[in-house]
């Protein structure tokens, strides 16, 4: 039965990344693409991120039995047995590794080494069930498929690297906040440490609205670094304010809780899809590279 290998992958999770890995790709590419790199990358990227979701899913059994958007996964309900999962997400990271490595670079199969370490050491087995602090460094993790994308071209971590890291690593955490606040009774139920169940829905709300302030001013650099050109600053501006003033609209009185956040969330992956793909569409050809750090 292929179903249950496909489910325990998470393939929405990779599909999102898959936009990600394309734009950091094309972007540093600027219209010289090498289509063998690029597929390899994106496979390889794939099966890196497919690796960490299964295991994930082998390490949060527990939680996720008691988390009603969650109680369905297959390593909770047994049909895929969790020593069964955790064998096939490691085959899957010794695939994904091992074309990063073999195709790309060292700089790029590096940061793939460092997200899955993040994700699946720091964040799934301790700091997810431990502190507040585990949205902030498993954004981390999600930040890394541009980066690779991008580092697989260039062979580098430049200013256009650092920009991609940071831009994706804020937008990480009013998404995932806006998550824990319309999923706030799943994440009490399992004794999950996410800002809202830890130190309220006010406070989350606070840092959603910081968050994605600091996500605009920081993606306007990519235009204003020379990487990206005019469309993409306006598409940027547009998404990302749009998103901003939905956050303010929590304030509003009268607003109503749960389905703000649930227009938060969608509404970051509206932002986070158009600026992903701009960003390959509307690159500079210019050499223009402020910082580079050659690893």
């Amino acid at each position: 039965m292929i179903r249950p290998y496909l489910k325990v992958t998470k393939p929405g999770i990779i599909m999102g990344n898959l936009i990600s890995v394309a734009g950091g790709f094309f972007m540093a590419a600027r219209g010289d693409v090498d289509w063998s790199l690029m597929w390899a990358t994106l496979i390889g990227l794939s099966l890196v991120v497919a690796s960490g979701c299964a295991v994930n899913n082998c390490i949060d059994r527990d939680i996720d039995a008691r988390m009603r958007r969650t109680q369905n996964r297959v390593t909770v309900t047994g049909e895929l047995p969790v020593r069964t999962a955790l064998v096939y997400g490691l085959v899957l990271g010794v695939l994904g590794f091992g074309l990063l490595v073999w195709f790309t670079n060292a700089v790029a199969a590096g940061f793939a080494a460092f997200g899955y370490a993040v994700y699946v050491g720091f964040y799934s087995l301790w700091l997810k069930r431990a502190s507040v602090y585990g949205t902030l460094v498993g954004s981390l993790s999600g930040a890394v498929p541009p980066v690779v994308g991008y580092c697989a071209v260039t062979g580098q971590f430049d200013a256009g690297a650092a920009i991609l890291l940071l831009m994706f690593s804020l937008w990480q955490m009013p998404h995932s906040y806006a998550i824990a606040i319309f999923r706030y009774e799943d994440y009490a139920a399992a004794n999950i440490p996410v800002l809202p169940v830890a130190q309220g829905v006010a406070k989350a709300r606070r840092q959603i609205v910081l968050y994605i302030a600091l996500f605009c001013l920081v993606t306007a650099l990519l235009p204003l670094s020379g990487y990206t050109g005019l469309t993409f600053m306006t598409v940027a501006c547009a998404t990302s304010l749009w998103w901003l003033v939905m956050a303010f609209n929590g304030y509003r009185r009268g607003a109503e809780e749960l389905g703000w956040a649930r227009r938060v969330f969608v509404l970051s992956i509206v932002t986070i899809t158009a600026i992903s793909v701009t960003m390959a569409l509307d690159f500079r050809t210019g050499p223009e590279v402020l910082l580079v750090i050659n690893l």
